[in-house]
Parts: structure tokens; sequence; C-alpha cells
């Protein structure tokens, strides 16, 4: 590929707004298999598919849905009289989520999330399939945005409103940039339900473009990785800025990058750069170094049962 060729990753990223609109059928068809109000609830992903959990956890928990976890699925406590297990795996064969069905054994309903058909994940929990988002890239983005729609739409969101921010963002491409299209250095902060979205967005552009980036809950920034942050570095946050936030920001000499849209279409925005700085590090991003779309370990390297 050289790096002037189109890719998978720039034209997955491009549905996405059709997608979250879609995504209210899905959220009304399987209505019965996601979690209902006031249950106690754990969800479990591993890498991008745990940063939506968390954003969805987060959310849930704001609206006064039920308590709900977030975790990795090798670190899962599932001994906390939880109600409903949700499972987040574009594959539907990622070992750790697989193997954590598998013990669950059906002892609390469990519904799994996956693009992909004919996958074990698909057949040890009721599934969810959303194979109209699946990808060739690598790197996820639709998949991933398109469940936490999805799951959004499920909590009573209306997405409409982001769905025509990402297509505006969409539509203004490089123009929407900023100083992150030169930025040696990014860090990405957020609040409740976007700390998830800014751990996403930091790991996106670490496996695209092979970027320096950090994320943070907004208030830590201050208990240290303000040290990071210097001219020619960006700070990019996901929701309401706190109070005094940019004015520390603007001590460091870096530049702080900030919108009013919906975090979800800035997420968008992000997508839109890892194609972009890996284009002009000459790199693929449908092929992130040392990566592949799965991560399926062998016996002696999966987690015991």
């Amino acid at each position: 590929m050289t790096a002037s060729a189109p890719t998978h990753l720039a034209a997955e990223i491009a549905t996405q707004p059709a997608d979250w609109l879609a995504a209210r059928d899905t959220a009304e068809r399987f209505a019965d298999a996601l979690p209902q109000a006031g249950e106690k609830v754990a969800v479990v992903g591993c890498g991008t598919s745990l940063y939506m959990a968390q954003a969805y956890a987060a959310l849930r928990e704001e609206q006064g849905q039920g308590i709900t976890d977030a975790w990795t699925p090798t670190e899962a406590r599932l001994d906390r009289g939880y109600d409903r297990l949700l499972a987040i795996t574009r594959s539907g064969t990622t070992t750790e989520v697989v193997d954590l069905l598998t013990r669950l054994g059906g002892r609390i309903p469990a519904t799994v999330v996956s693009s992909s058909p004919g996958t074990p994940a698909l057949e040890i929990a009721e599934p969810i399939l959303t194979p109209e988002v699946d990808e060739r890239s690598v790197v996820q983005t639709r998949f991933a945005t398109t469940t936490l729609a999805m799951l959004r739409w499920h909590l009573g969101h209306d997405l409409s409103q982001a769905a025509e921010q990402a297509q505006q963002i969409i539509d203004a491409g490089v123009d929407g940039f900023g100083p992150a299209l030169t930025a040696d250095q990014l860090t990405f902060v957020g609040r409740g339900w976007t700390n998830g979205v800014a751990q996403e967005a930091a790991l996106k552009l670490r496996e695209s473009a092979q970027l320096w980036t950090e994320s943070y809950p907004m208030m830590e920034y201050r208990h240290g990785p303000l040290s990071i942050s210097a001219p020619g570095r960006v700070v990019w946050a996901f929701g309401d800025l706190v109070a005094g936030f940019a004015e520390d920001v603007a001590v460091t000499g870096a530049d702080l990058m900030h919108s009013e849209v919906d975090p979800l279409a800035e997420l968008v925005r992000v997508h839109l750069l890892c194609v972009e700085r890996a284009r002009r590090a000459g790199l693929d991003p449908d092929a992130p170094r040392n990566l592949t779309r799965s991560i399926i370990l062998s016996p002696a390297a999966a987690p015991p049962a």
C-alpha cells in the first residue's frame, strides 16, 4: 500500500453517522436482551470494547439505571451479585471474553454484542449481531461507536444531532484538526462517561499512527500529567471543562482542543486525524504494528479457568 492509497479505515469511519441512526432500530429490536432499569450489570470487553464499556457504565449510572461496572474479562469480579453480564467483542473470538462467558456457565443472563457471525461468543450468550458495522481494518471505529450509540439509544438518548455533527466533521476533513495535525504529543482528558471516550481517542492514534498519546480523567491532569504539556503539544478535552482547566493548559504553552459537539461525534474527528497522521507518516492504518484483528491466546497463555 502506498501512503496515498485508500484505506478500509477511512471508508469505515465515513459510515458512522448513518450507522448511529440505524442503531436505534437495533436497540429497539434487542431491548429485552439489553440491561433493564434497576439491574446490577457487569460490562466486559478488551481494548476498544473495554473503553466503550466504561463509557456506557458511567452513562447508565449517571441516569440512575442501576449499578454498572466495566471490566476487562481477566479482572472481572462476577461474585458481586450481578443480574446481567453484557460482553462487547467485535470478533467474537477474543480468548478472554470467550473464556469468561464459558466459565459463567449461564449462572446469570449474558448478552454479547458482536459484528462477526458464526463465532464462539455468539453461541454461549444471547447474541446481538451487527454485521453491517463489521470492519476490515484492524483498527476499530464504527463497530465500537455504533455499539455505544445503540446502548445510548437504549438509555433514551437521541443520537440524531450527534450523527449530524459527525457528518459535519467528516465533511470538514483536515480543516477541523487544528494544532493536532502537527502536534508531537497529545493528551486526552474526559469527565464521567467521556473518560472512556478519551481513553479510546488516545488508543486510536497510538494504533494507527504510532503517536505518543496519553489519557486521564480531567481532574487528574493537574496531578502530574500537566508536566508533559508544552508548546507543540495538545491537550484534547471531551465533555464540559472544569473551572480553571483552560488556564492550567495555557500556562504550559500547549494547545487546548475542545468542542461543544457530542463527544461521540468529536471522537470521529480523532478517527479522521488517525488516517491523516498515518498517511503523513507513511503508515498503513489498516494494519497497525504488532496488532491483529482478534487476540486469540494459546492454551498456555490463556487466563486460568
